[in-house]
């Protein structure tokens, strides 16, 4: 094939950001280019096995260059049946669906209103269904080792992922390291994670389930040396590279807010490079730090979504009758008010451009990948220092945790 498109679905315990993860490095370490999309369900979780529990994890790779996440998956691993529900509309006919048969109780089916189970009354014949025990036959791979069964069953994400990494011929050197290395101070876990992992790569080799597997060619990309990147960490590490070059010290005044978050936690990690962070009690406080830090002769930042843009406004305008370098990173997210916080959306344009009093115009930048997020916060910081003016810089939640 030139190109798939996986989709991991499945309860916000399940771990399908982890797999996806796992799924991601390998296919990086393949040399395929690839493109990623993180589907959080809220951070307070909704029960158990319903729809608005459901947190998925989509992955398009192909061997040549690609600069979307993909709209229809190929495949979509099912944990239980609100995963398979709330991702079956946005699959195309005969695209395979690999359906952990263990979660399909009769409750779990009641929970998101199904009266039988789909993979057994033909309602799914226009796909291809690839019904396996997931849970049960990790929990068999694991008994010999001295863990709980609850701890069996929560590898059964690795079991998946063993079984897509066949399924794919994606390497599997790098997840076992992995896995060594995040349980390393619980051997046994991490002993029982890359059991269930080789266990689901040889269910693929020896079930008659999957009579074919798949092979993606790694793209013909520029030589160099490459890495997966974020846009939340292209972002910070754009912040560092833009006051190394300014030759000031950075400041963050930064209230946490979902998405944006991750940009406040990644700063923190590297005060060798002159750089202080300062986590305030509310978004008024963080910037009102970081124009002070601008006064003091720092590069002020601020990082935000878009309830915190109206929140500072004002200080945004006065900013603009300072004259102070200050970026507001504005990490879009959906709806009005405090909106969705998991969800994404790019309508804070107008609230950029003229949400302020007065005669207060700012620049704003929009980067238009994960990648390019490393380039516009060093453009944002730039026009900043150069202009002596407040800088807007418009991320999204897709491209932050992309």
């Amino acid at each position: 094939l030139d190109r798939v498109i996986i989709r991991f679905a499945g309860d916000s315990g399940d771990g399908m950001q982890l797999t996806g993860d796992r799924f991601t490095a390998g296919t990086a370490e393949f040399g395929n280019d690839l493109s990623t999309l993180p589907n959080f369900p809220a951070e307070i979780r909704a029960p158990a096995g319903t729809l608005p529990g459901v947190s998925s994890f989509q992955l398009h790779f192909a061997d040549h260059d690609i600069l979307t996440p993909g709209d229809a998956p190929n495949v979509l691993v099912a944990m239980n049946p609100a995963a398979l529900k709330a991702n079956l509309a946005d699959l195309p006919r005969g695209a395979d669906i690999i359906a952990n048969t263990d979660e399909f109780t009769k409750r779990n089916l009641a929970k998101v209103g199904y009266a039988a189970s789909p993979l057994e009354d033909g309602s799914l014949a226009e796909w291809r269904v690839h019904s396996v025990p997931l849970t049960s036959l990790t929990v068999k791979a694991l008994e010999d080792f001295d863990i709980s069964k609850k701890d069996a069953e929560r590898a059964k994400n690795m079991f998946a992922l063993g079984l897509l990494s066949w399924l794919y011929h994606r390497p599997t050197e790098q997840t076992i390291s992995f896995l060594e290395t995040k349980f390393a101070r619980k051997p046994e876990i991490a002993k029982a994670n890359i059991a269930a992992f080789q266990a689901g790569w040889n269910f693929g080799e020896t079930t008659e389930s999957f009579s074919v597997s798949y092979e993606v060619k790694p793209a013909r990309l520029a030589p160099g040396v490459y890495r997966n990147i974020s846009g939340n960490q292209a972002l910070a590490y754009g912040l560092i590279a833009a006051a190394v070059q300014a030759r000031l010290p950075l400041f963050l005044g930064s209230y946490p807010i979902t998405p944006a978050s991750d940009i406040l936690h990644e700063l923190s990690k590297h005060k060798q490079f002159g750089i202080r962070t300062f986590q305030a009690e509310d978004e008024i406080a963080g910037v009102g730090a970081a124009l002070g830090a601008a006064f003091g002769g720092a590069l002020g930042v601020t990082t935000t979504s878009g309830p915190g843009v109206a929140l500072k406004a004002e200080t945004v305008g006065l900013a603009v009758t300072t004259e102070l370098p200050l970026i507001v990173v504005d990490v879009q997210r959906a709806g009005p008010s405090t909106g969705m916080p998991t969800k994404t959306e790019q309508t804070d344009l107008l609230m950029a451009l003229f949400g302020r009093n007065g005669e207060s115009p700012v620049p704003v930048i929009a980067p238009m990948s994960p990648s390019d997020c490393f380039d516009a916060a060093v453009e944002a910081a730039r026009i900043a220092v150069a202009y002596r003016t407040p800088v807007m810089l418009l991320s999204d939640g897709y491209l932050a945790n992309g």
